[in-house]
């Protein structure tokens, strides 16, 4: 249950990180940027201020790496088989002659 849980959180984290991240301008979007013209103002600048979107790929990438770390870890744990607890079947006798 748990599980289920942690796999259904991952994924709304997932899709939350592609959301934000494909929202966000790139230091170098401008169309200078895109032609090779100031790319060492752009991309040595100084950083403008921590944006809303920022905080939450900041916050929200945190959530992936520890839903990610936790699936693996619970994942790795040996479990028992389906079978494990159903007793052995029964071995027929072998036929006397």
């Amino acid at each position: 249950m748990l599980t289920v849980i942690l796999v259904v959180i991952h994924v709304f984290v997932s899709l939350f990180l592609i959301l934000v991240v494909l929202l966000q301008q790139g230091k170098g979007a401008d169309l200078a940027g895109a032609f090779g013209g100031g790319g060492s103002q752009t991309a040595f600048g100084a950083r403008g201020a921590t944006t809303l979107l920022h905080k939450l790929t900041q916050y929200f990438f945190v959530a992936f790496v520890a839903t990610s770390l936790t699936l693996a870890i619970l994942q790795a744990r040996p479990r028992g088989s389906v079978m494990s607890g159903r007793p052995a079947p029964a071995t027929p006798a072998p036929a006397k002659k």
